[in-house]
């Protein structure tokens, strides 16, 4: 069966000129356009604007999602399988997040005690693993499994070292951001975030970009690092590009 742009968007749910975009930028092309200009898609096309539509709720941006579907090994089965992980995953952190509302608003009211530590249940340890492990995967999939296995690898008091050599990073940034992006400051602190990623995976240079860029666009991130400072991620994002120019 062949859609048109106006069938394909209804059935879809993204807007005919979304479709526009992704023709545009190569993502999803229509199958065939007749000579009034009229673009037609076929069964084909609704499996990949599925595929892209599962990598957009999941955050990646059009060009991540446009160069992991033109990889020559590409599979939908395992991509769709990937998606349902990342899903469940989703699912188990928000019932978390619900259970831990729920008990808080109990012992607001109280009827429930909590100590400090059950307070912040929800915002495990392993948040950041998680974090790091997603860029990962972004960028080189075979980094996931590696990146899981070595967190996992620690002991309960060296994944808080980590966690605490990591914020003292982040704090020693934000001291840093009156001297500027490019001061001898800031790129010793980008020097040490670099070898901090070492705990998870070693990234190249272009991960190094992919994590600021993660850090600005992904809410999740952003949140937590506002908590620090509002300025911190987009002086990050300069720091780091002043970082990866001084070493291409």
């Amino acid at each position: 069966m062949a859609y048109t742009v106006k069938q394909l968007s209804s059935l879809a749910g993204v807007t005919p000129r979304t479709l526009h975009y992704y023709d545009e930028i190569g993502l999803l092309k229509p199958e065939t356009v007749r000579a009034n200009g009229y673009r037609y898609y076929g069964d084909e096309s609704l499996l990949r604007l599925q595929q892209i539509l599962f990598y957009r709720e999941l955050d990646l941006p059009l060009e991540e999602i446009r160069k992991i579907m033109r990889r020559r090994d590409f599979n939908a089965v395992a991509a769709l399988e990937g998606h349902r992980k990342s899903l469940h995953g989703r699912v188990e952190r928000l019932n978390r997040l619900i259970q831990t509302v729920d008990d808080t608003i109990l012992h607001l009211k109280g009827k429930k005690e909590m100590n400090q530590k059950q307070l912040f249940e929800a915002f495990s340890d392993e948040q950041q693993a998680e974090y790091e492990k997603e860029a990962a995967q972004k960028y080189d999939p075979a980094s996931v499994k590696a990146v899981n296995k070595k967190w996992k690898q620690y002991t309960p008091e060296e994944k808080q070292r980590i966690l605490d050599e990591g914020n003292a990073i982040y704090s020693d940034l934000v001291a840093a951001m009156p001297k500027g992006a490019a001061s001898p400051e800031a790129q010793a602190e980008v020097e040490l975030w670099r070898k901090h990623m070492d705990y998870f995976w070693t990234p190249n240079l272009d991960q190094l970009l992919g994590l600021t860029d993660l850090y600005n666009t992904d809410p999740r991130f952003k949140a937590n690092f506002d908590k620090i400072d509002p300025r911190l991620v987009e002086f990050m994002k300069e720091a780091v590009g002043v970082y990866v120019k001084n070493r291409e």
